[in-house]
């Protein structure tokens, strides 16, 4: 076994910020979306500097990174985009503009101290989500 450096998995990606919390981070990797080297990446898997991490993204969209550094606790957010080249592609102009369809696409938001909706709001909702007629 070498003795190189390393540093768990979920805590690297909490700490490079890609994912908000460890947790986040914890539930990725057991889901599957975690790729470390070609294989599936444990929360524990301990992770080298010129590892390449595969991300799944919601949508289908791929996300690659390669380890530069290692770091086991928070560090600033310019610090952390140091740890870190990412590989990934830019978005094609399509799937640019079928981002943006989605975004458009969602369903309007209450406004903000409207409070919960109502028993009639909340029949209507429920029919526009079923596709039945108001």
């Amino acid at each position: 076994m070498t003795d190189s450096p390393s540093v768990r998995l979920d805590i690297w990606l909490d700490v490079a910020c890609i994912y908000k919390t460890r947790s986040q981070a914890q539930a990725a990797c057991k889901n599957g979306r975690v790729e470390v080297n070609g294989d599936r990446g444990k929360a524990h898997r301990a992770v080298r500097p010129g590892d390449e991490i595969l991300i799944s993204l919601p949508g289908g969209r791929k996300r690659t990174i390669e380890v530069v550094e290692l770091e086991s606790t928070n560090v600033s957010k310019a610090r952390a985009r140091e740890l870190y080249i990412d590989h990934t592609p830019p978005p094609t102009p399509e799937e640019a503009e079928l981002r943006k369809m989605q975004r458009l696409s969602m369903p309007p938001r209450r406004e903000r101290g409207m409070g919960a909706p109502k028993k009639q709001e909340r029949r209507k909702l429920r029919r526009l989500k079923e596709g039945e007629e108001l």
